[in-house]
């Protein structure tokens, strides 16, 4: 597949995540979050906020592989 096709479909994939996740946090901040002790909260913010960043980090690899010479 050419790197352009790929970072096209990589784009849209990281704006999808993006999306998905940040409802997918609020949700979860919203219903369990809110119960826990301040440190357990700001640690749960902390992780929701930045591990979205490992899947994120894969796709934009995946989208940056140079073509195959064929």
């Amino acid at each position: 597949m050419p790197q352009r096709i790929r970072k096209l479909i990589g784009t849209v994939l990281l704006l999808l995540l993006v999306v998905v996740w940040a409802l997918s946090a609020m949700a979860l901040a919203q219903g369990r979050v809110t119960e826990l002790g301040w440190f357990l909260q700001l640690v749960c913010y902390v992780l929701l906020g930045a591990l979205w960043i490992i899947p994120g980090g894969l796709l934009i690899r995946w989208m940056e592989r140079p073509d195959r010479n064929v």
